[in-house]
């Protein structure tokens, strides 16, 4: 195993990074019983030393992370590690590799894991022993170190072997387009008013009762922003979903919503009362999305096949270059802007996928 240092004082350790213009880059958090993920363990590897720097402490991590963040970085399956960073840090790389992505691009399996990757790359096995871990407790035990270690030692070198296949196969530019789309700061915004987005069941409510659903859904993302409390801890979907549709009037019609909790009708019920009758003066132009008609359904059919021959032929999975999701947007709502009509992915089908619309 590389040699590690555990780093309680984040900024001691900024004149050494400057050394490194690429780092290797992991992190463990929590967020089981929080709102906002809690950054409990940085790992950065440089090409012979680990770092595991402790983000817990009560001590200054401004020049730490203005050193990091301007370096380019390695990282596997990025997007949670870059999005509790931002979070924590508002702090993003200069720029980013992300190892998952690249083995995608090669023809490896879609959505690999870590340890597969690194045992299909230099055949060694990282037993995944403490994926439930408590990262928050001090002092961390070994165990939890050496395991921490071992999650960014071969990030380095995987960039490495990854980089040289993918010039080979012309393919380097598409791993560096596709692991820029994750730097996107809108990504991780906090952005209450999108909350009814990530509701089941709301998509197809109509009315007033889809602008209940809005209301009682954008309250329910502060007050769990706010208490750092899980959403479903400040009140279920179900129950949430139940109040919009049938529209209570007062603090009884509440208490016979089904998984609604005494304490919070005592607590909250008349804030959710006055959600439930805000609504009814919104605009309620709303409609759910259209179900495809048979043309639609018929070229979306071409298109997926059209998507699934070019796949064929790189020997990469059909959903890596475009997925079902983003093909029925493009015919039922002419939405254009996403990533198969940009980049690598225009030149290689966009364009032709385009004609076809």
């Amino acid at each position: 195993m590389t040699a590690f240092t555990f780093v309680d004082e984040p900024d001691s350790i900024t004149s050494e990074l400057q050394e490194f213009p690429l780092l290797g880059v992991d992190t463990e958090f929590m967020r089981e019983k929080t709102f906002f993920a809690q950054l409990c363990l940085v790992q950065i590897a440089a090409p012979d030393r680990v770092y595991c720097v402790d983000p817990l402490v009560a001590k200054p991590m401004r020049s730490f992370w203005d050193e990091a963040s301007s370096k380019a970085w390695v990282v596997h399956s990025a997007r949670q590690d870059i999005e509790v960073i931002y979070q924590t840090s508002g702090m993003m790389p200069a720029k980013l590799f992300d190892t998952q992505i690249a083995a995608a691009l090669l023809g490896m399996q879609p959505q690999i894991g870590y340890a597969g990757l690194v045992s299909e790359l230099f055949d060694v096995d990282i037993p995944k022993t403490h994926t439930r871990a408590d990262w928050s407790r001090r002092p961390l035990p070994d165990a939890l170190l050496h395991y921490a270690v071992e999650d960014v030692e071969y990030l380095l070198p995987a960039h490495e072997r990854l980089g040289e296949r993918l010039e080979k196969a012309g393919r380097l530019l598409w791993a560096e387009q596709d692991s820029a789309l994750l730097l996107d700061e809108s990504l991780y915004a906090f952005d209450e008013t999108q909350a009814v987005q990530r509701l089941k069941g709301a998509r197809n409510l109509r009315g007033q009762r889809r602008s209940a659903a809005e209301r009682l859904a954008v309250w329910r993302e502060a007050e769990a922003a706010r208490k750092d409390r899980p959403r479903q801890w400040i009140m279920r979907d179900s129950a949430l979903l139940e109040i919009a549709l049938q529209l209570p009037r007062s603090l009884n019609d509440l208490r016979t919503i089904d998984g609604l909790p005494e304490k919070l009708v005592k607590r909250a019920g008349n804030e959710l009362l006055a959600a439930v009758a805000s609504s009814g003066g919104d605009n309620h132009d709303y409609r759910p999305p259209p179900a495809p008609n048979e043309h639609q359904k018929k070229l979306l059919k071409t298109m997926q096949a059209t998507v699934a021959n070019c796949a064929r032929e790189l020997g990469i999975s059909a959903e890596l270059i475009a997925p079902r999701k983003e093909l029925s947007a493009a015919i039922l709502s002419g939405n254009t802007d996403s990533r198969v009509f940009r980049g690598w992915r225009r030149e290689l089908i966009g364009e032709r996928l385009l004609r076809l619309l």
